[in-house]
């Protein structure tokens, strides 16, 4: 039995048939003190086998197999010239899921397998990670700066889907096992940078087909006695208990109205005299008397209850998702109502028509990455989400079938852009588009058709309830950090000098202009920490 193995980028994504990543050697990871970084091992065998491995390190080091995914169509549309994408963007299997290795590794013959080795550099120094299989080893040097990472100033959401557990893992809404299960992945969330969830006050009225309905998920209960309604809270403080317990620090609370112009009301569920009903839903005109009466007093007894949480300064709502310039009518008055019924809260929504903030509508608008260059400058917080799209222009996003610099490089462009959040769709979104079947991520990575390959979800469903990562997330926590460590050089060398770094290092980036190579980051990367010595 002969074995090989090589030290890759973190940046590499690794297919088990192909033979061409030496071009991703690295012998360096550079840290601050805290933080998880990752390094890759590619193995090579001459025959199957099932061998154990070694890791040897001074530092905590957790140890991942990637595993490749099935892309059932991997784009939509054709290609563009100008986007740099892997596998010519074919149908078939992409490196993604990391699962937590076991005790031994199953290597096949003329077949790659890559370890994804997490490191956390809790010590000051360097160090050296060695992994070995079958008498062979590879070694990477590991620096760890004195300087600590710095608590995280970024706002991250990536919409948490419960119902997607739900139906998954076949449990009933909070029920002792949706809390198990849910509680695992908003610890993995937090762990991957994501301070912020989407919080479902009633079920998010968020891809659902005219008509239907998603599985109710409603943390606010509710009793209707005639034109009065009373309201319930203990579901709701559970989640927030557990949210806050586990390192949540914003809460963003599900759309008022529906998706794509605010025309009518989310499903909301209530005790009325006759059981159990909907009382809102697609039947609804957002604009009826007798939902806006709903919504006040709604608005009341929510701001006296997060009030008696201490949480209503770190609470943001929601009026509708992705209005377009030929909503705005009804949207201005739907966003009136947010405004007056819940005027404690931020208003947030993801929007790109830059009249919807100048016209005063939305407190904090999140625009397209597409759209960015309209709003920066001129508003006063500068939020960015991406979304199915865009693609083109070597826009950063985190489908499958892109190289993973193109989710790592957002961190770096969201501190050049200053901006403050960054907001993302898809968490965990495991049914097809308009929410109509459950769908195994593993094998339909695109919601059906419909959206382009990973771009619902960055987690998967594990066994037992667990969350399996994914190295496209484990390239998103990297990017929040990278955003973390250069508001930490501002801070001890000024923002201008900061900006100079990456100015040297990666040139004069933008949202469509940047290195695509993995060397030249881990370049920047180094000299990022250096000038935190």
């Amino acid at each position: 039995m002969n074995i090989k193995i090589t030290a890759v980028s973190s940046l590499a994504k690794i297919f088990s048939h192909e033979k061409e990543y030496e071009c991703e050697k690295t012998t360096r990871l550079p840290l601050l003190c805290g933080e998880k970084g990752g390094v890759q091992f590619v193995l090579e065998a001459d025959c199957d086998c099932e061998v154990p491995f070694s890791v040897k390190s001074e530092l905590p080091v957790e140890v991942f197999t990637v595993r490749e995914v099935y892309c059932d169509k991997s784009l939509i549309g054709s290609l563009p010239e100008n986007c740099t994408v892997l596998n010519n963007a074919d149908i078939g299997f992409y490196p993604d899921a990391a699962e937590k290795a076991g005790e031994t590794l199953t290597l096949k013959k003329d077949s790659l397998l890559c370890v994804y080795c997490e490191v956390t550099g809790e010590k000051t120094g360097e160090h050296t990670v060695v992994f070995g299989v079958g008498g062979k080893s590879a070694e990477v040097s590991v620096s760890v700066a004195p300087a600590a990472m710095p608590e995280q100033t970024l706002i991250c959401t990536n919409w948490f889907h419960t119902d997607c557990l739900m139906s998954y893992y076949k449990v009933e809404a909070f029920g002792e096992e949706y809390w198990r299960i849910t509680e695992n992945f908003v610890k993995n969330a937090v762990a991957h940078g994501i301070n912020m969830i989407l919080t479902p006050l009633f079920t998010p009225a968020l891809d659902t087909e005219v008509g239907a309905e998603r599985p109710t998920v409603q943390l606010v209960g509710v009793t209707k006695k005639g034109y009065t309604y009373e309201f319930e809270y203990s579901n709701f403080d559970r989640w927030v208990e557990m949210c806050l317990k586990n390192g949540v620090k914003y809460f963003e609370l599900s759309h008022f109205f529906t998706q794509w112009g605010a025309k009518h009301a989310p499903k909301i569920a209530a005790r009325t005299k006759t059981g159990e009903r909907r009382i809102f839903g697609w039947k609804t005109d957002s604009l009826s008397r007798g939902y806006m009466s709903f919504l006040r007093q709604l608005g009341e007894s929510l701001k006296e209850h997060t009030d008696k949480l201490g949480i209503t300064d770190i609470c943001y709502v929601h009026c509708s998702d992705e209005p377009s310039a030929h909503d705005i009518r009804r949207y201005r008055k739907c966003a009136a109502a947010v405004k007056t019924y819940f005027s404690a809260y931020t208003h947030m929504d993801a929007l790109s028509e830059y009249k919807f903030y100048s016209e005063g509508l939305v407190d904090l608008p999140v625009p397209s990455e597409a759209s960015i260059d309209d709003f920066a400058g001129r508003t006063d917080r500068l939020w960015t989400y991406y979304c199915c799209g865009p693609y083109e222009n070597e826009y950063p996003n985190r489908f499958l079938f892109l190289p993973l610099i193109k989710v790592r490089i957002i961190g770096v462009l969201l501190y050049k852009y200053a901006c403050e959040g960054f907001l993302h769709w898809g968490f965990n979104f495991w049914y097809t588009q308009l929410s109509r079947r459950l769908v195994d991520p593993y094998t339909e990575t695109t919601a059906g058709g419909a959206f382009p390959a990973g771009d619902g979800f960055i987690v998967y469903p594990g066994e037992n309830g667990e969350p399996v990562c994914s190295v496209r997330e484990k390239s998103f926590r990297d990017g929040v950090n990278d955003y973390g460590a250069l508001k930490a050089l501002e801070a001890k060398k000024g923002r201008d000098f900061a900006l100079g770094v990456i100015r040297d290092t990666l040139g004069d980036i933008s949202f469509t202009s940047y290195p695509l190579s993995s060397a030249r980051f881990e370049t920047f990367r180094a000299r990022l920490v250096k000038e935190l010595e």
